[in-house]
Formats: C-alpha cells, sequence, structure tokens
C-alpha cells in the first residue's frame, strides 16, 4: 500500500519536471522570410518580419502549431511550426577565435565578430565544430546564442 501511495507522490512531482524540461529549447528559422505574429493563429497581424534563414531563436510556449519564440536580441512574437526545424546553427555573443581542433592550444583560423552566425558541425562538451563561410574549426560554447 505505501508502494503504490509513493508511486502516485512521484507521478505529481516527477510530470511537471519533464514538462517543464521540453518547454524553453532552441529551434531555427527553415526559411528566409518568416512572419512574426502578435498571436498564435494566421488571424493576428504580422508584428515583425525575419529575413535571415537558419537563425536560431528559443521557444518560450507553444499552443497548437504555433510556436512562441524569442531572439537574441529580446524580440518575441509567435510563428507557425512549418517555418521552424531542429537547431544546428548559433550566434556568437562575443568575439571568438576558431580553432583547428577543440582546444584552445591548437592553430587559430580566424577570428569571429560578435553577433556572427555559425552552422553546428557537431559538439563535444565545451566544443563545437562550426561552420563559417569558407572556414571550418572549433569554438568553444562561452558566450553563443542557441545551444
Amino acid at each position: 500500500m505505501y508502494k503504490i501511495i509513493l508511486l502516485f507522490c512521484l507521478s505529481f512531482i516527477i510530470q511537471p519536471l519533464a514538462f517543464s524540461a521540453e518547454k524553453n529549447y532552441f529551434l531555427m528559422l527553415k526559411n528566409n522570410k518568416v512572419n512574426v505574429r502578435y498571436g498564435p493563429s494566421m488571424d493576428y497581424p504580422i508584428k515583425f518580419i525575419y529575413k535571415k534563414k537558419f537563425l536560431p531563436v528559443k521557444i518560450i510556449d507553444k499552443k497548437e502549431n504555433f510556436r512562441r519564440i524569442i531572439d537574441l536580441k529580446k524580440n518575441s512574437g509567435w510563428i507557425h511550426i512549418s517555418q521552424l526545424k531542429k537547431s544546428n546553427s548559433l550566434i556568437t555573443t562575443d568575439e571568438k577565435i576558431l580553432f583547428k581542433k577543440p582546444t584552445k592550444y591548437s592553430k587559430p583560423l580566424v577570428k569571429l565578430e560578435k553577433g556572427r552566425l555559425v552552422i553546428i558541425k557537431e559538439c563535444k562538451l565545451n566544443w563545437c565544430r562550426i561552420q563559417t563561410g569558407d572556414y571550418i574549426g572549433w569554438i568553444d560554447k562561452k558566450n553563443v546564442w542557441g545551444i
């Protein structure tokens, strides 16, 4: 009897934790032109338009087929899920050095400016292998938006 009561109580504790873990995550824009709306429906007017494919956005709420997003500059609104996809991009929030290998003692390749949009190839512990323009290398995960 005590086991049943314990399991019942634990289910109420674990369920909200699982829901909150999936609430805030990153997706990226699928197209070069994406409408952001005031509310979660096509009936709401367009608030602004993103014109940057692969831009990472943080999902902060969802309602049916719409996701409420917030970007690096704290702009928010609702986007239809068809305009979003799994994120494999990030934005540097500080100047970064792109290294040949995932260590700060390896050969530096190029300096990335603050606000640079890069595509993630893979991530390991504190490093991500990224591509930007003609360069492929590793940056540390500190001071980036989108992971």
